[in-house]
């Protein structure tokens, strides 16, 4: 391993550290009562609240002024940073003077962790600080992080190399405070979501990860072998079909957020592991669960940012009640004015290319019909919109419309240019369910490597009865992205996939 200048000069201090018998890395608690942002919060509104108090607080060094006999370090804590007023006299009383000046001149660095005690003071200048009494190394970093400049608290000069912020987010998460954000504003909204549902009695529960049959979405699989039962299992690609199987089973609404994985290509709207949180409820349709959707989004706003609307790009989204709505006929013809919901294959081919939609000749009517909504209409949807009433051949698992022959009741959220979540008002006919199965095979014999499986399990408990079901699929990833106003999916995952690190030879 090649170390850098900085690398050498922060391990020689390591181990004069150790020389001088302070361990740089000690177990013993280091007890924290308090935090760098309710400190100035609660003293600037009542500093009498800190007089006699010793306050305790622990966080890596980000930057320190030198002074001889004294110095001004700022720590970050996990919630912001503070300024500490570090006095010689204070801690390296009587012959330790020199201790003082060989830790602070020479072997503390900026990174490491310190664990500080002592009184809140206002500076002369006016800042609101930590006069210490006690100090005491918690932690040595042997790595410098980058450098990043800031003005009046204010970073304006973060790192922006985006294979450094995603490959090494630890590094991230201290130098850009937005990142960090980000991730704290995820964690609300699945709190929110979790804590709706919850309130509507609906059973949080956990299905199989690994699957014999891969089901549930049009997607490619990733694959593996389980040694000891000698057989091939998948790695979900949606949970649905358990889910189900659930609702056969007497349970009258359950959800889960769950990790899938689906094994195709990457962008910024696309990684192969993905969250998403899934809703059954028995007795409804997709027109319940189109006002469960807009309720659902709408608190969640509100919880995050106490209003409906949020900046995205160039944009204002409002998430009031109610949304737009549109068939997918409808919308097609909207956009690009031409009706396409009397045509067979041949003649979507024919407008696809009219229109120059790429195709393949695996594709069938309804993924003709998909590519043209895509291409044409999906990135024109700013506002939150409902798009209801898809063709029959592109979604096997949903119910036939009630009055409207060769499509099915089915609807998609697009917000933003994208899909945020899917619905159907289930199938449970489990005769046209196996008919709907085998047109998958069908199309996998065509070469469309997305087809379904024929599940016969599943088909088996549809036998046993399941009673009418909406189903809801919530991109959490893509929700997140609109409501945090961030660029790619690789900003809201603490741990996207990348690429193996190039390694110097």
């Amino acid at each position: 391993m090649q170390l850098s200048e900085h690398e050498v000069l922060r391990r020689q201090a390591l181990e004069e550290l150790i020389n001088l018998g302070i361990n740089p890395y000690p177990a013993d608690l280091f007890e924290v009562n308090d935090n760098s942002v309710r400190i100035k919060t609660d003293f600037e509104k009542d500093a009498a609240h800190y007089e006699g108090r010793t306050i305790s607080l622990a966080g890596r060094i980000m930057s320190r002024r030198d002074m001889g006999k004294a110095a001004f370090v700022v720590i970050q804590d996990s919630v912001g940073k503070i300024q500490l007023y570090i006095k010689r006299d204070d801690i390296c009383p009587g012959e330790d003077k020199q201790l003082y000046d060989v830790l602070f001149k020479k072997l503390l660095d900026l990174g490491d962790f310190i664990g500080v005690a002592g009184y809140v003071f206002r500076t002369k200048t006016g800042e609101i600080s930590l006069h210490v009494q006690h100090l005491k190394l918690l932690s040595k970093a042997l790595k410098p992080l980058p450098v990043v400049k800031e003005k009046e608290g204010e970073v304006f000069d973060a790192v922006s190399d985006v294979e450094l912020r995603y490959r090494q987010r630890y590094v991230d998460l201290n130098i850009n405070p937005h990142s960090k954000e980000v991730f704290i504003q995820r964690s609300k909204l699945v709190m929110s979501m979790r804590n709706f549902l919850n309130s509507k009695q609906y059973v949080e529960v956990e299905t199989p990860i690994l699957q014999p049959l891969y089901g549930g979405a049009a997607a490619r699989p990733f694959k593996t072998h389980h040694n000891t039962l000698d057989m091939t299992l998948y790695l979900r690609i949606a949970n649905e079909l358990y889910l189900k199987r659930l609702i056969v089973g007497g349970f009258d609404g359950v959800f889960e957020f769950a990790k899938d994985f689906r094994n195709e290509g990457m962008d910024r709207f696309h990684n192969p592991e993905f969250t998403q949180m899934e809703l059954y409820v028995a007795y409804k349709d997709y027109y319940w669960m189109m006002d469960l959707v807009e309720e659902m989004v709408e608190k969640i706003c509100i919880d995050l940012y106490g209003k409906t609307e949020v900046q995205v790009g160039e944009h204002i989204i409002n998430f009031a009640r109610p949304w737009k709505r549109f068939t997918m006929f409808e919308a097609i013809q909207h956009f690009t004015g031409i009706d396409i919901s009397a045509m067979d294959e041949a003649a979507l081919r024919a407008t696809a290319k009219e229109l120059h939609v790429p195709i393949d000749n695996t594709m069938g009517k309804g993924k003709l019909i998909d590519e043209i909504f895509g291409e044409k209409c999906e990135a024109q949807l700013i506002q939150p919109t409902f798009i209801t009433d898809y063709p029959v051949e592109m979604s096997p698992l949903a119910k036939k419309h009630r009055s409207k022959d060769g499509l099915v009741e089915r609807f998609e959220a697009i917000c933003n240019g994208k899909e945020i979540c899917n619905a159907f008002s289930e199938l449970n006919d489990p005769i046209d369910q196996r008919k709907r199965f085998e047109e998958q095979l069908e199309l996998g014999k065509r070469g469309d490597e997305e087809a379904m499986m024929l599940d016969e399990d599943f088909l088996r408990a549809l036998e046993y009865g399941m009673p009418p079901t909406a189903g809801l699929g919530m991109g959490i990833d893509r929700l997140c992205m609109i409501l945090t106003n961030s660029h790619s999916i690789q900003d809201v995952l603490l741990f996207p996939q990348m690429r193996p690190e190039k390694t110097m030879e």
